[in-house]
């Protein structure tokens, strides 16, 4: 089958890799659609610290927001699941830990993630085997488009529940960014939006949300870093209202540094927020309720041909996720 293979520091592209097959407990997919994140673009560029860590090495597949249909069950997987439309969870635990076993998989320190971390194979690829364990049915009439953006919207939506309040400020209108408002919203809060890019806050301006390139006046009962910029925790904690909250899902490259005794003087809560797995389901529901649509936020759909010049930087100013058909 055709996927897309990462061979090192800016090389990479479509590769005729061997057929996956369901494994135990395993199921294979047919990928429908998946998306291109931030963390791909920097095992792209070689700036990712997992390559740097050992958690990760070339040459890699990339993908982990993604759907699909599963077309083939190993040992141990009942037959049902296969003809089911699915989305699956990024983080395999190993099962038997003592964070497993509570539930947080996530952070599993022995975890492989799916086109990421541990040489799991990503859904950048015609086919796609995983853990029926992570699978996560959608539901009739939930379009790819949605299915491949459960993923961030897990994500989103676990930061809009640390988040919740009258007043919240985001930071960095990109997809989390923006998804965590769009949930934000959905629950009742008013949400404003900083970022530093005209077309981004355009963007923003076109959900509906007020966004400018400097925050407006407080108070803010929450403020979400949803940006890559190492400043922007402290002014986060700066922002926040006394007795607040301040969520952080953004990562720099670099140490951001915060000074506690804010934290401690203001009396705020301070939340991470590492994956979207323990929000999956909810972003489904609130998916195929209508209460948050995602679908704006992806501004073209490539083939697996066009991936590299995505990864590198090439794309349409205006929506932040590029998604990828690798049928086409």
């Amino acid at each position: 089958m055709r996927a897309f293979v990462v061979t090192g520091p800016g090389e990479g592209g479509p590769a005729e890799v061997p057929e996956p097959v369901a494994g135990v407990s395993e199921v294979v997919v047919d990928v429908e659609r998946a998306g291109v994140c931030g963390t791909d673009v920097e095992f792209f560029s070689g700036e990712m610290q997992y390559l740097a860590d050992g958690h990760a090495r070339y040459p890699m597949r990339l993908g982990h927001e993604w759907c699909g249909t599963v077309s083939a069950v190993g040992p141990g997987v009942h037959p049902a699941w296969a003809g089911r439309r699915v989305t699956g969870d990024t983080m395999l635990g190993c099962g038997h830990c003592r964070r497993c076993r509570a539930g947080h998989q996530h952070v599993c320190a022995d975890r492989e993630e799916v086109g990421i971390r541990g040489g799991r194979a990503g859904a950048l690829a015609e086919r796609l085997a995983v853990p029926v364990r992570s699978l996560h049915e959608l539901p009739a009439g939930l379009d790819p488009v949605a299915g491949a953006l459960v993923e961030p919207g897990g994500n989103a939506c676990r930061a809009a529940r640390a988040a919740a309040g009258e007043r919240v400020l985001v930071l960095g209108p990109g997809t989390i960014g923006l998804l965590t408002a769009l949930f934000l919203r959905a629950a009742g809060s008013e949400v404003h939006l900083v970022g530093t890019t005209s077309w981004s806050l355009e963007f923003a301006r076109s959900l509906g949300f007020p966004a400018e390139r400097r925050a407006p006046e407080p108070p803010f009962d929450a403020v979400v870093d949803a940006t890559n910029d190492p400043a922007a925790p402290a002014l986060a904690a700066e922002l926040v209202e006394p007795g607040g909250r301040i969520v952080y899902i953004g990562l720099s490259g670099r140490p951001s540094p915060l000074d506690t005794r804010t934290l401690a003087l203001k009396d705020l809560t301070a939340v991470g927020v590492l994956s979207g797995s323990p929000g999956l389901a909810a972003a489904i529901d609130a998916y195929a309720a209508g209460d948050v649509d995602p679908r704006p936020l992806v501004a073209a759909t490539v083939g697996l041909d066009e991936v590299a010049a995505v990864l590198a930087g090439e794309r349409p100013v205006g929506a932040p996720k590029m998604h990828v058909d690798p049928r086409r």
